[in-house]
């Protein structure tokens, strides 16, 4: 992932100036200007490691905001060269070390370790997901249900645990759902006006709650399915169903998905399936810095 663009400096950079870090009060009657300090990111538990990107991108905007600190800072940040965005590591490990101006250091400690803690926090929930059913043909999915603003960020770190992106946003692809199926006049009438409407190369993908919903978006051209709130059995069942058409409809299962049952989901033969879980659900990551002078 390129850290540098414009939609994540400015990401990074509101959270520096949330944070009021280059105001940082304590630190400049408490720390001298010139100290040189050298801190460590350790991780405090098993995890995968997403966001060391950021830790490098966080220095380089802080010392652009601070005028006494000046843009042309110099710094480094040194990792492992097995330890990257997406790697497992165990409890104590140290993930980088930055040697900086220790004011420095100490006004950005927060704000690295909040995207660093959040993100390996997805990454790791959802490798578990990914390792629980590993030997199936099925893929795990992210979703939409992301923290506003942080939904580039959030998806990276689905891709860091295993996990498959789902469509972006609302205009990266076709899911006709519940209420557009009410709203519109039903799947036949939702169903024609898209498929005679849209771009070329779009799929279209229905949302089914039912055996008859289903049978009836696959009579009226739906070309992938979501198999919302079913259960497992539900599941098997629609994918058997599927599967006797000769077009290929890939299946998606969603809907109170989680950890203690998404194996039985996997084995159904499913495709694809969407845990909102991992973004919206995921616990930080247990990750901190320890900062001595040189």
């Amino acid at each position: 992932m390129e850290w540098k663009n414009t939609r994540i400096d400015a990401l990074l950079e509101q959270a520096l100036l949330e944070d009021h870090a280059p105001d940082d009060t304590t630190t400049h009657l408490t720390i001298p200007e010139d100290l040189q300090a050298t801190a460590q990111i350790i991780a405090r538990q098993d995890l995968v490691v997403c966001g060391l990107g950021a830790v490098t991108r966080i220095l380089q905007l802080f010392c652009n905001l601070d005028s006494h600190t000046g843009s042309n800072s110099r710094f480094e940040v040194v990792s492992h060269p097995e330890i990257f965005d997406g790697v497992r590591v165990k409890k104590g490990q140290v993930l980088a070390v930055i040697r900086h101006n220790a004011r420095v250091l100490l006004s950005c400690e927060r704000v690295i370790l909040n995207f660093m803690q959040h993100l390996s926090g997805i990454a790791t929930l959802t490798r578990k997901y990914v390792d629980a059913i590993k030997g199936t043909s099925a893929h795990v999915l992210d979703t939409r249900k992301t923290i506003p603003g942080l939904r580039h960020l959030e998806k990276y770190a689905v891709l860091c645990g295993g996990g498959t992106n789902h469509r972006l946003d609302l205009s990266s692809a076709i899911l006709i759902k519940n209420n557009h199926i009410s709203l519109g006049g039903g799947i036949q009438a939702v169903l024609t006006r898209t498929l005679e409407n849209r771009k070329q190369g779009q799929r279209v993908q229905v949302e089914v709650r039912t055996p008859a919903e289903l049978d009836e978006a696959i009579l009226y051209g739906a070309e992938a399915v979501l198999l919302d709130n079913m259960t497992p059995a539900e599941v098997k069942r629609s994918v058997e169903r599927v599967r006797m058409e000769k077009r290929w409809i890939p299946t998606e299962a969603s809907g109170g998905i989680v950890l203690d049952n998404i194996r039985s989901y996997a084995e159904t033969g499913v495709e694809f399936i969407s845990v909102g879980a991992l973004t919206h659900s995921a616990k930080a990551a247990d990750i901190s810095m320890r900062i001595s002078a040189e």
